[in-house]
């Protein structure tokens, strides 16, 4: 059986502001405005890079995932993608081009 490895996190301070932007993001209340920002931003809702670079999780959110050392960036990136997955049915299918994979 499969088990996750869990690392600690090197930057508390600096890694718990990024985490608290993107639950903030997919918070039941911002996630649709959240994913029509993706979609007018040309992005995929996997893209974790691009929405990064777009500043669509908060202006100060890629300064601050910058400044996180590599395994707190992987930490943070695996959140986001779990995020993304946890999105209701409803709403992915209403942003189907989002979560498309062409």
């Amino acid at each position: 059986m499969f088990e996750q490895a869990t690392l600690p996190v090197q930057d508390e301070t600096t890694f718990g502001a990024v985490a608290e932007s993107l639950i903030q993001a997919f918070s039941s209340r911002n996630i649709e405005d959240f994913l029509h920002r993706v979609k007018r931003a040309g992005l995929r809702a996997r893209d974790f890079e691009g929405v990064l670079k777009k500043g669509l999780l908060g202006k100060e959110v890629p300064a601050r995932y910058a400044a996180l050392g590599n395994s707190d960036q992987g930490q943070v990136r695996e959140k986001y993608l779990w995020l993304v997955e946890q999105v209701a049915p409803e709403l992915r299918a209403r942003f189907l081009k989002v979560y498309a994979y062409y």
